[in-house]
This record gives C-alpha cells, sequence and structure tokens, in this order.
C-alpha cells in the first residue's frame, strides 16, 4: 500500500499543480465579473423586468401548479430551487460573514436583484428550444439551445460533461456527507447508516423517472423553505428592537465602516463585495446554466412565463433564504463572541449557523438545523440528478437508457461513498467543472439574448392587449425553424 500511495502522490500533486490555479483564476478572475456583468447588462436590457414585474412574477408562480400531462411550472420552479437551495444556504452564507463582515450580506441582495434578469433570460431560452419527449416531460437547457441556435455541438457537450460531472456525481456525494454529519451530530446516528437509509430513499425518487422528482421537490420545497422563514421571523420578532441596529451595521459595513470590518476601510469594502457578490451568485445559480434544465421540463404556453418562474427562483433562494441565515447568525450573540475571541480563525461555516440557532432555541435548535440539513441536501441530490439526466440523454442519445441506468447507480454510489468519506479531490474537480459550466453558458447566453428579448417583448405586449395567458407563437423569432413544431406549433398551422 505504501508503495501505492508513493506512486501515485507525484500524479495527485502533478493535478493539482494544474488543477487549482486554474480554478482559482476562472473563479475570481472571469466567473465572478462575467456573472456580474452579464446580470447588469440584461437587467438594462429588459428595462429592469425584476422591478417592474415583481408582483406578477409572484403570481405567476402560484398559479402554474396545473399541468395536465407533464410537468407543471411550479414542480419545474420547485426542482431547481431543491437544487439552489442546499446546505450552502446554510454554511454558505455564515462563511461569508465571517470572512467579509455584515457587509457582506448587502452585496449578497445586490447581485440577487441583477441575477433575477439572468434567471430569465437562460430559463426563457431553455423553453423556447426545448424537446419532446417520450416520458411526457419535455428537455432543454444549455447543451440544446447551444447547438439550436450556434450549431456548435462540440460547445453543448462540453457544457453537458461539466454539468455531468458536477451535479451528477460530486455535489451528490457532497451533499450526503454534509447530511451524515448533521445526523451524527443531532442524533449520534453513524455515518454508514444514514448513507443507507438515504440510498433506499433516493433509490425511491430517481427510479421513478422525472416527474416522480418535480412531484417530490413539488412537496418538500415548499415546506422547507416555509419552515425556515417562519423561524428566522421568530427570531426578528424576538429581538426586534436589534433589528434597526442590524440593518445599519450591514450597510455602514458593506462601505467599510462600522466595528465588523477589520482593517483599512477599502480593503474591507473588497473584502465584503467579494464574499457577498460569490455568495450569492453561488447560491442562486443565475447564470451557471444548471436552472434552465429544469425550466424546460414545464409545460406552459409562453415561455417567458417560465423565465419569470424561475426569476422568482432567485428571490426565494438569495433575498428570503440566505437572509434567514443572516438574520438567526446576526442576531445571536455567538457571532460578535467569535469575532471579538478568535478573529481570523477558520470556522466550519454550519457550525456557526448551528450555535447561533442553537443561542436563540436551546436543544430545539440543533435538531431543526439538522432536519434542516437534511430536507435541503436531499432535494439537492435529486434535483441534481434530474439536470444530470437531461444532459447525459443529450450526450449519448441512442444509448440514453443505458447511459441513464448508469448514471443511477452512479449516483446512489456516490451517495453511500460521500456518506461514509471526504471526498476532497472529487469535489475540487467539480468546483473546477462548474466553473468551466459556467462560462460555457455565459457565453452562449450573451450572444442569444435578443432572442430573449423579442420573447419578453412579445409577452408584454400581449398582457397589454389584455390577454390573460399569453400564447407563444414561434413565427416571432427570426429563425422560428430551430424551434420545434411538436412544442410551439405556429397559430397558423
Amino acid at each position: 500500500m505504501d508503495s501505492l500511495a508513493s506512486l501515485v502522490a507525484p500524479l495527485h500533486d502533478a493535478i493539482y499543480a494544474v488543477m487549482t490555479p486554474v480554478s482559482d483564476f476562472i473563479w475570481s478572475y472571469i466567473l465572478v465579473y462575467l456573472l456580474l456583468g452579464a446580470g447588469v447588462l440584461f437587467t438594462v436590457l429588459t428595462r429592469g423586468m425584476q422591478f417592474r414585474l415583481f408582483g406578477h412574477m409572484a403570481r405567476v408562480t402560484f398559479n402554474s401548479r396545473g399541468a395536465g400531462e407533464g410537468v407543471s411550472g411550479f414542480q419545474a420552479f420547485a426542482t431547481s430551487l431543491a437544487a439552489r437551495v442546499g446546505t450552502g444556504n446554510l454554511a454558505g452564507v455564515a462563511i461569508a460573514l465571517w470572512i467579509g463582515g455584515p457587509g457582506a450580506i448587502f452585496w449578497m441582495w445586490i447581485t440577487a436583484l441583477v441575477g433575477f434578469a439572468t434567471s430569465f433570460v437562460e430559463s426563457t431560452l431553455a423553453q423556447v428550444y426545448k424537446k419532446r419527449h417520450e416520458d411526457g416531460v419535455y428537455r432543454g437547457g444549455p447543451a440544446y439551445y447551444i447547438e439550436r441556435t450556434l450549431g456548435w455541438r462540440w460547445m453543448s457537450l462540453l457544457f453537458a460533461f461539466f454539468l455531468l460531472v458536477a451535479y451528477g456525481l460530486a455535489f451528490n456525494g457532497a451533499q450526503a456527507n454534509t447530511i451524515a454529519q448533521g445526523m451524527n451530530q443531532a442524533f449520534g446516528m453513524p455515518n454508514w447508516v444514514t448513507g443507507l437509509i438515504l440510498v433506499g430513499v433516493v433509490a425511491v425518487v430517481i427510479y421513478g423517472g422525472l416527474k416522480s422528482i418535480a412531484r417530490t421537490a413539488e412537496k418538500i420545497v415548499p415546506i422547507m423553505a416555509i419552515a425556515y422563514l417562519l423561524v428566522a421571523l421568530v427570531v426578528l420578532a424576538l429581538n426586534i428592537t436589534a433589528v434597526p441596529d442590524m440593518l445599519a451595521l450591514i450597510v455602514k459595513s458593506a462601505f467599510g465602516y462600522g466595528p465588523a470590518v477589520g482593517g483599512a476601510a477599502g480593503y474591507a469594502i473588497k473584502t465584503a463585495m467579494e464574499n457577498g457578490i460569490k455568495r450569492g451568485l453561488f447560491s442562486n445559480e443565475a447564470g451557471m446554466g444548471s436552472a434552465p434544465n429544469a425550466a424546460a421540463q414545464a409545460n406552459v404556453k409562453h415561455p417567458a412565463a417560465q423565465g419569470l418562474v424561475q426569476s422568482f427562483g432567485v428571490f426565494v433562494d438569495t433575498l428570503v433564504i440566505c437572509s434567514c441565515t443572516a438574520v438567526v447568525i446576526l442576531l445571536s450573540g455567538v457571532y460578535e463572541k467569535l469575532m471579538a475571541n478568535s478573529p481570523g480563525q477558520d470556522i466550519v461555516g454550519i457550525q456557526l449557523t448551528q450555535d447561533a440557532m442553537a443561542d436563540h432555541f436551546g436543544g430545539f435548535g440543533e435538531v431543526f438545523i439538522a432536519v434542516a440539513i437534511l430536507l435541503f441536501a436531499f432535494t439537492s441530490i435529486i434535483a441534481n440528478f434530474s439536470f444530470a439526466t437531461v444532459n447525459i440523454e443529450y450526450m449519448f442519445k441512442r444509448h440514453a437508457k443505458g447511459a441513464v441506468q448508469a448514471l443511477r447507480l452512479a449516483v446512489l454510489a456516490m451517495v453511500m461513498i460521500g456518506s461514509v468519506s471526504q471526498l476532497t479531490f472529487v469535489w475540487d474537480f467539480a468546483d473546477l467543472s462548474m466553473g468551466l459550466m459556467a462560462t460555457t453558458n455565459l457565453i452562449a447566453i450573451l450572444i442569444l439574448a435578443p432572442i430573449a428579448m423579442r420573447v419578453l417583448k412579445d409577452y408584454e405586449r400581449q398582457r397589454r392587449e389584455g390577454v390573460k395567458e399569453p400564447r407563444f407563437d414561434p413565427k416571432i423569432l427570426k429563425r422560428p425553424d430551430q424551434v420545434d413544431d411538436d412544442v410551439w406549433p405556429s397559430k397558423d398551422s
């Protein structure tokens, strides 16, 4: 074994020597600016759709439950939200607070506000260029709209591969590991027992197909989001007198003021901005290319309607759930004590959230966070499988059924392995894959944005004319021949 380790170690070091700087460069110098820049551009092009249409966006989301056959708009919304809302909403926000100070929360909010428009563009494109599938659930997403419009199948295959590595395999192991650790800390359950139970429950859902995933997400996601929101509202109510000071601290810290941010003002602003923007982008995934895979599955009458529904997911994920975590932490005594006694110390994000919840509610807080971790991570696993299924079918086409079967087994294996061991290398490679995936998608949607603008204008025109449920006619596009007739038939046909 020692001789094998000595042979593998140089290879391991060589891979990291290439992978780490490339991944750091993509995330630190390309993606943050590309994602934020695209969000600002799309906000301008849509004339601030997230502000003009917010009320309509919420109504469309909650009125999109009925779909007849297939997946409803609300089910597609719940599936994408299941992937967005993971343990990062509990742990990631805590880390952003610890490193960037309370000001990071302000920049997280700003990032989410421009992310609405990015999510609208990519999800609308996914709807326009989706394909009908034999199981009654549509398929679509970046891999599909890149090939259909640009004709770059090589780029579509790259995107599909990157997503498969990140969402199909590695992130499922990571989510399973977080569940196992949470169950062990809260209830003393051995990790391998948690792993076996998870494998059984996940298998039941994913072997039921994409409809089964959508139905499960539709039931669990609203419950977990509402429960988490209610707990945060209780924390707010119990600490109502401290809320003005908390909000003032967040805003002041964002611009380099306030006792919670150390160092020079310029450095403090930079640190708050970087961590808040990264947390917002990584949490709501607007522009990453993951949510469009769920958006395309919805059976709706106009692509823009589902684009608006998916935009509302950014609001729920970041402006609601991530903000809940921030409120719980900042209104507890835990954050101030840690800042006073252990500044600069490395922390485990989920530990800070758990300690803050326990500070508010005692033993109930610890149990609640454990259950929240379980639900958030479990729904992420099944949603990740849904995204991976869409892309592995795209990659293998004629052999799609066999490929999906292999994917199911691989996902279940990753859930079990992730429950009992740390998979640092796999997760680091997944971060690189996710960065490359997002870069690929962003390049595509920046090129294809005019199509989404045409679709939005058509939707708004019909609403101005008094049409309650606008219907899409592909003839408004410059290239209607790129759209499937059996998905979006022309009104004249």
